[in-house]
């Protein structure tokens, strides 16, 4: 089902339409939750990725985008946006070698640096020539720590790949082989958390069918702290997620994006109803408009300059599954969702639509591979997920 997420509207859901009594009508019920089915559904799953490799998971058609570290920043946005991407590997054409990869979070701390060190004119004539082997730089004056330089080879399995994108929390692991001539490194194409999840989705189908039990049994993503003893005083109330309001400076949010290395950050109302969601990509918009420096405007104002094909924000209840999810991601390009308060904990006093938690993209990987023995007893994160077949009772809305 899908409902609309504005600056200020919070999400709804349909009314059901009313049923017709039928003779022998198919039950409704669902499926038996046998944890031996799902243990048995995630070794089949994990069997499949460590008996594939990594070319098994290139679409039919792609196109890579390879940007050299002597170009400048401005022109390397501007290829980025062009072709629709958000990240993008690195080659040092004097070394003919990988130089690893430009992502939106390199754009963050360049943004940041500039909000923090120069004023507008000179931000604005210091992108014009600022080039991409620099950033590394920036990195160290912020604090920050630099990514770890990851590749792996395309004929690895695709499990082998999964882990070591567990291992360093990175969200993409860019793919080279060797020229047989020169010996000099070939980027062959980049292998994302969403491309891995999404051939397990396509292949798996039979196992995702057995996965039924709840995220919440399952505790996949993060959630917010039912103990308020444990919330530092002075931070919000759904620590330890990062939150903001409309009224929310954008370069506050920036900033929870440099800290925290995180991507989006659920926009909510006085009572924690979630009414969007602001992303790195949001930035990005605003540095395509000139933007280095016009960070104080608000989030409901920064959202007014977003895109109007915006995917929308895709919500769910902890009551559904991640089969639902990886049929979800089968359909759709998703990379996030928003846990929300559903119908279930309106009944015990709670508010249809208040933040819950988050789950990404990581968390789902890292449940399917298993950070854990297969059957141990689920009470952490690290832990693997279940399915369903309700795709409707996830929530796709746009702004």
């Amino acid at each position: 089902m899908s409902a609309t997420l504005s600056p200020t509207q919070s999400p709804r859901t349909p009314k059901r339409k009313s049923s017709t009594r039928r003779g022998r009508s198919v039950s409704h019920l669902p499926p038996v939750q046998s944890q031996e089915a799902h243990d048995a559904a995630l070794c089949a799953i994990r069997n499949v990725l460590k008996g594939r490799t990594c070319y098994d998971a290139f679409p039919v058609s792609f196109r890579l985008i390879v940007l050299d570290t002597k170009l400048n920043v401005k022109k390397a946005l501007q290829c980025l946006l062009l072709n629709g991407v958000v990240s993008a590997p690195l080659w040092n054409s004097e070394k003919s070698k990988f130089a690893g990869m430009l992502t939106v979070l390199d754009i963050i701390h360049l943004i940041q640096y500039y909000y923090d060190n120069l004023n507008y004119e000179a931000a604005a004539a210091d992108v014009e020539t600022f080039r991409l082997e620099l950033l590394r730089d920036i990195e160290k004056s912020l604090g920050v720590a630099t990514p770890p330089m990851l590749k792996e080879h395309p004929n690895s399995t695709l499990y082998a790949a999964a882990r070591l994108l567990i291992q360093t929390h990175a969200r993409r692991l860019p793919l080279l082989d060797y020229d047989t001539e020169t010996g000099h490194e070939v980027i062959v194409s980049v292998l994302t958390q969403y491309r891995l999840l999404k051939f397990i989705s396509i292949n798996c189908t039979r196992e995702i069918q057995q996965l039924h039990l709840s995220l919440r049994k399952l505790k996949i993503g993060t959630y917010v702290s039912q103990t308020p003893p444990e919330i530092p005083e002075g931070h919000n109330p759904y620590w330890p997620i990062a939150t903001a309001t409309l009224n929310t400076p954008v370069f506050d949010v920036v900033h929870m994006f440099s800290e925290r290395a995180i991507s989006a950050v659920p926009i909510i109302d006085d009572d924690g109803v979630v009414v969007n969601l602001y992303e790195t990509v949001d930035v990005i918009t605003l540095v395509r408009l000139g933007a280095y420096q016009a960070l104080d405007l608000t989030v409901s104002e920064a959202l007014n300059q977003r895109s109007p094909d915006f995917p929308g924000v895709v919500i769910c209840t902890a009551s559904d599954s991640l089969g639902t999810l990886l049929q979800l991601i089968k359909k759709r390009r998703v990379h996030r969702l928003v846990v929300v308060e559903g119908e279930d904990e309106e009944k015990k006093g709670g508010k249809k639509g208040r933040l819950l938690g988050i789950i990404t993209l990581s968390d789902v990987l890292r449940y399917l591979i298993g950070g854990v023995d297969i059957g141990e007893a689920v009470g952490s994160n690290e832990e693997i997920p279940s399915c369903t077949e309700k795709v409707s009772s996830f929530e796709v809305a746009t702004s």
